[in-house]
C-alpha cells in the first residue's frame, strides 16, 4: 500500500482543485452588472431647516457610535453652519441613494430619504450636483419621485420582481455611510415579507449588505435589471446583521407612475379589520389548514359592508389569487383600482361561498377610533365570567348591533386567555350574541377539548381569540 500513497495523495489534490474551480466557476462576475449600471445610480442629500436652537449653533448629524475613520469623513464632508450671535437657525442634513429611471431627470428614491426636505441635492456618478424638485412621495409604501433638469442621463433597466424567485443573486449599489457606488452582492432571502406598520408592502428579502445611506438606491438582478428599492434593515447595533428588506419594483412604479402623472396615489380599500388564523382559529372556523384572513371588524358603510362581508367571515382568496396570509390580503386589495369589483372565496358559519365586493377609495385617514365602555349585570357561567347586556348609549359609541360586556372576571378559563372587565363579546363559537341571556345559553353548549373561538373587542379595536374547555 506504501506504493500508491504518492498516487492517491496527487489524485485527491487534483480533485480537491477541480472541485476548488468548479465552486468558483458557478459564482457569478458582478463586474459587468456594476460597470453598466452604476452610471445611473445617484447619490441624494438633503438639508433641513430647524427652529433656532439657543446659541444659533448649527446641530450636526448624530454620529455617535461610527468607527473613527467614518466619523472623521462626514466631520469634514458635512457643511458645517456659522456659529455666533448671528445665526437664526439650525440644519439638519441626511444622507442616501437612488437611482435614474428616464434620460430626462426623473429619480425613485426613499420617502424617508428626502420626507420634511427644505433642499434636495443629487449627485450624478460624473461629480455634478444638480437640485431637485419633489414630483410626489407615497409614505405607506416609502417610495418618493423627484425630478432633476437634465437631458441624456443614463438610466436603469427595469425587471420584473414579481418573477424574481428566492435564491436567486442580486447586487445593491449605494451610498452606505457616504461612500458613492459601494456595491454589494448576496441572495433573494425570501418574498412578500410583511414588516410592523407596512400594510401594502410585500417586501423583498435579502441577505444584501445594506447600510445607512443605501436607503432608495436600486437593487439588481444578474440581468442587471432593477427588482427592487433597498429601504429597511433589521438591526440591534445599527448595522447591517444580514437581514434587509427592499419594495418590488413592481410596486414601486405603480406608485411613480401615479406620482408622475397624478401627483399622488390612490389605492383599493375594504374597509375591514382582519387577523391572522392560526391553527385554533382554522379548526373552530372548519377550515382544513391554517390559511386566509378572517375578518374580526367591518367598517359601517365600508366597501365590505355594503359589499355584505361579515364580521367572522374568512377570506380565502382574491379574484382567484389565494391568500395564504392574512398580510396578503391588503397587498393585492391595495393595488386595485378604487371602484373596481372583485370575486372572493370566503368561508361563512363553515360553508364556503363566492361573494363580489366593489373596492374603495382609501382615505387618508385609515386609522379606526371607536372607545368601549362596561356596565351591569348578570350571573357567572363556566368560563369565569360575569356580563351585561350593552346599553343603546354604548351600541352606538362602539358602532355595533349587539355583544355584552365583561362586569367581572374570576379564575377560570377567561382569566387564563387575559380577558378583563370592559371587554366587549360579540361572538361566541360562530354566533353573534345578542344578549347576556343569549351568551349564558351559549357558554352552557360549548364543547370540550376543541378550539373554540370568541370575538372580543378592546379599546375599540376587535379580534378573535380561541380556547378550549377541559375534560
Amino acid at each position: 500500500m506504501r506504493i500508491f500513497k504518492p498516487y492517491l495523495a496527487a489524485m485527491l489534490a487534483v480533485w480537491t482543485l477541480g472541485v476548488s474551480l468548479m465552486a468558483h466557476a458557478d459564482l457569478p462576475d458582478f463586474t459587468p452588472l456594476v460597470e453598466s449600471a452604476s452610471p445611473a445610480v445617484v447619490n441624494i442629500s438633503t438639508r433641513q431647516n430647524l427652529p433656532a436652537s439657543r446659541g444659533g449653533a448649527m446641530s450636526m448629524p448624530d454620529l455617535e457610535g461610527l468607527p473613527p475613520g467614518i466619523r472623521e469623513f462626514f466631520e469634514r464632508s458635512i457643511p458645517q453652519m456659522p456659529q455666533g450671535p448671528g445665526s437664526r437657525q439650525r440644519e439638519a442634513q441626511s444622507l442616501g441613494s437612488g437611482f435614474i429611471i428616464s434620460a430626462d431627470g426623473y429619480v425613485l428614491t426613499n420617502n424617508h430619504v428626502v420626507a420634511d426636505a427644505d433642499e434636495i441635492m443629487v449627485r450624478l456618478s460624473d461629480r455634478s450636483d444638480h437640485t431637485a424638485k419633489l414630483i410626489g412621495a407615497d409614505p405607506r409604501t416609502d417610495v418618493a419621485l423627484l425630478k432633476i433638469d437634465a437631458k441624456n442621463l443614463p438610466t436603469v433597466k427595469l425587471g420584473s420582481s414579481e418573477r424574481l424567485k428566492v435564491g436567486e443573486w442580486v447586487l445593491a449599489i449605494g451610498s452606505p455611510f457616504g461612500f458613492d457606488h459601494s456595491a454589494t452582492a448576496g441572495i433573494v432571502s425570501a418574498k412578500g415579507r410583511s414588516l410592523p406598520n407596512e400594510n401594502y408592502v410585500p417586501f423583498i428579502q435579502t441577505d444584501v449588505a445594506i447600510n445607512p445611506g443605501n436607503s432608495g438606491g436600486p437593487l439588481f438582478n444578474l440581468n442587471g435589471e432593477v427588482v427592487g428599492i433597498n429601504s429597511q434593515i433589521f438591526t440591534r447595533s445599527g448595522g447591517f446583521m444580514g437581514l434587509s428588506f427592499a419594495i418590488p419594483i413592481d410596486v414601486a412604479m405603480n406608485v411613480a407612475n401615479q406620482l408622475r402623472t397624478d401627483g399622488k396615489v390612490t389605492r383599493g380599500w375594504l374597509g375591514v379589520v382582519i387577523q391572522e388564523v392560526d391553527k385554533d382559529l382554522a379548526e373552530s372556523f372548519g377550515l382544513e389548514r391554517p390559511a386566509g384572513a378572517l375578518i374580526a371588524q367591518v367598517l359601517e358603510n365600508g366597501p365590505a359592508a355594503k359589499g355584505g362581508l361579515k364580521v367572522g367571515d374568512v377570506i380565502l382568496s382574491v379574484n382567484n389569487q389565494p391568500i395564504i396570509e392574512s398580510a396578503d390580503l391588503p397587498h393585492l386589495i391595495g393595488n386595485l383600482k378604487p371602484d373596481s369589483t372583485v370575486e372572493m372565496n370566503i368561508v361563512r358559519e363553515g360553508a364556503r361561498k363566492t361573494i363580489s365586493v366593489k373596492v374603495g377609495n382609501m382615505p387618508d385617514d385609515d386609522s379606526i377610533a371607536a372607545s368601549s365602555g362596561s356596565n351591569a349585570e348578570r350571573s357567572s357561567n363556566r368560563l369565569g365570567i360575569s356580563v351585561a347586556d350593552l346599553t343603546a348609549e354604548q351600541k352606538k359609541s362602539l358602532d355595533i348591533q349587539s355583544g355584552v360586556v365583561i362586569r367581572q372576571v374570576s379564575d377560570g378559563p377567561a382569566a387564563l386567555i387575559g380577558l378583563r372587565p370592559g371587554d366587549i363579546i360579540t361572538h361566541l363559537n360562530n354566533q353573534a350574541v345578542g344578549s347576556a341571556r343569549q351568551f349564558q345559553e351559549a357558554v352552557k353548549d360549548l364543547p370540550r377539548n376543541r378550539s373554540i373561538s370568541m370575538r372580543v373587542m378592546r379599546d375599540g379595536r376587535a379580534s378573535f381569540i380561541t380556547f378550549k374547555l377541559p375534560e
